[in-house]
């Protein structure tokens, strides 16, 4: 059961005001125009010898990803964190790094192309319903001087106009 007063506060911060850790002197503006000592230049000088990673840095800790990934999100990785893991030995880290991130956002990119076409295809708006996509396009354009000028209309009848494809329809011919 969920205790009803934490002990910890509920924010990214901890409960401590955010500030930075650069001090008053981390834009390069302040360093050169103000006064700016020794004292704080050697302060400076450590502070950006903190930030450099070590050798193994940054570091990979599976039982974290457990932790921080859902069971969800971890099943559908699954199948490209084991073509990652085949593809370093064989292409480098950062080009299956590419790969792992590029695969999965290329195939749903294409599954969506297919799904769309094939929801254009068949699911057109035509006389039998009323739901679908509506497909109209436009006649040529024909200018002046262009061989087919003036190019008549193919319309003639008033049935011929929101046809809807009902005068090439196969069934219900009587």
């Amino acid at each position: 059961m969920a205790e009803k007063n934490p002990p910890y506060p509920s924010s990214y911060t901890g409960g401590v005001k955010p500030m930075s850790i650069e001090g008053y002197f981390k834009t390069e503006r302040r360093r050169l125009v103000e006064n700016y000592t020794d004292e704080e230049r050697e302060w400076r000088k450590k502070w950006l010898k903190d930030q450099e990673l070590s050798a193994n840095e940054p570091r990979r800790v599976p039982e974290l990803e457990l932790e921080l990934k859902n069971p969800i999100r971890r099943f559908y990785r699954k199948p490209w964190d084991m073509i990652y893991e085949k593809l370093v030995p064989v292409t480098g880290e950062v080009n299956a790094i590419q790969i792992r991130w590029l695969g999965p956002k290329i195939l749903m990119t294409i599954g969506g192309i297919y799904l769309a076409y094939y929801y254009l295809k068949y699911n057109a708006n035509d006389w039998t319903r009323h739901n679908g996509w509506v497909v109209r396009t436009s006649k040529q354009a024909i200018l002046p001087g262009d061989p087919n000028y003036p190019l008549p209309t193919d319309r003639h009848n008033p049935a011929d106009y929101a046809n809807r494809g009902f005068k090439e329809r196969k069934v219900f011919l009587d």
